[in-house]
């Protein structure tokens, strides 16, 4: 088959400034292109040149307000499907241009919500597609509340990672690299409280360090690593990340606010982590640093809130709390853990082997085949 893929139109593919939906897409396109002859449609920046990965097309339009005008008209019949990536009110769009041609669409946030589409829109996309795929069952059903005629057409697909870039945390080749980034940063002896993620209220890194000032009398040689900025590529700082900072260094111990990191240096910085913590407040579809910790066997604390802990409660590879917004909640949690290493230990092993067994791109790109077919 041919097929295009229709990035969204804030971050490039390959995914050199980050962002969930690059990295996914990035991850399932060797085993797609496996099967299929793919076209990859997304943002240009100046940082890659216009074709990538030789075997894989690449077609870059300009970052506008008409990026989406500029993809569909570079779109043709000659493609057998169109998957398109988180922008239902774009399938109508290409429809109309293309009655014929089959188009999926995938979901990683609550792109249906009244908010952002229209009912009228919705019901459209909804008849027109041939699937839908979503990152959560918090999302799917959310989909289904709003659109009952959705159901025989929807399917939930969590997300994955690439679990041959990560060495769990207990191998000989994450601890030398665990050694030298604690030397780097001077957390040498310290327990570390690992966050990684934009630095956004919704995300929590503020709840975080309320939490562990509470912990801090009880385990003195607690440390906590920021991974992120406040957006993708950049390190621009706004009234937010200037209030972490503030707490930050108000807290009586060591804080590592690394700013933005590309993907690949994220990944030797999840060695760091004794604890992980997601500490979303927002109705988050389900974050994929999830995969992330657990690929680098790291017991993970998150919050009930959307659809995190459906990788996480009654898995045995982490600690979900309901009080999302309590940071005694999260204190009490990486008390439990920081107190419980053995309790820990086996937390991160079973999060590595599901991410092994469950949790793998070759598995993603499985699904998205049957589909495709």
């Amino acid at each position: 088959m041919k097929i295009a893929m229709i990035c969204t139109e804030k971050l490039p593919v390959p995914p050199i400034r980050g962002g969930a939906i690059q990295q996914y897409i990035d991850a399932v396109l060797p085993y797609i292109r496996e099967k299929h002859d793919v076209t990859v449609f997304c943002v240009a920046d100046p940082a890659l040149s216009q074709k990538e990965n030789g075997n894989i097309c690449y077609i870059k339009t300009a970052k506008t307000q008409d990026y989406v005008s500029g993809v569909i008209d570079r779109l043709n019949d000659e493609y057998d499907l169109i998957h398109v990536f988180n922008r239902p009110q774009w399938v109508n769009s290409i429809a109309e241009k293309l009655p014929r041609v089959k188009i999926g669409l995938s979901l990683h946030n609550e792109m249906f919500h009244p908010s952002k589409i229209s009912k009228t829109e919705g019901e459209k996309c909804i008849r027109r597609v041939k699937y839908i795929t979503t990152v959560s069952r918090f999302v799917e059903s959310g989909v289904k509340k709003l659109y009952p005629e959705a159901a025989g057409k929807i399917h939930t697909l969590y997300s994955g990672v690439d679990v041959d870039r990560y060495q769990p945390v207990w191998s000989p080749e994450a601890a030398e690299i665990r050694d030298q980034l604690k030397a780097r940063y001077g957390l040498t002896g310290k327990k570390v409280v690992l966050f990684v993620g934009r630095l956004s209220p919704k995300k929590g890194a503020h709840i975080l360090i309320k939490a562990v000032k509470l912990v801090l009398p009880f385990h003195p040689d607690t440390a906590v690593v920021l991974v992120g900025s406040k957006w993708y590529g950049e390190n621009q700082e706004d009234s937010y990340v200037r209030q972490v900072r503030q707490m930050a260094d108000a807290l009586n111990t060591d804080v590592v606010m690394t700013g933005f990191l590309p993907p690949d240096e994220v990944v030797s910085h999840y060695y760091l982590g004794d604890v992980f913590i997601c500490a979303s407040q927002w109705r988050e579809p389900l974050a994929r640093v999830h995969y992330e910790a657990m690929a680098a066997g790291i017991p993970i604390i998150t919050t009930d809130k959307g659809g995190n802990a459906e990788v996480v409660k009654g898995k045995g590879n982490g600690i979900v709390i309901s009080e999302y917004n309590q940071p005694q909640a999260f204190a009490d949690a990486i008390t439990y853990l920081l107190e419980q290493p053995d309790i820990a230990r086996e937390m991160g092993k079973t999060g590595r082997r599901l991410a092994v067994e469950k949790y793998s791109w070759k598995r993603v790109a499985a699904e998205l085949n049957d589909l495709f077919t």
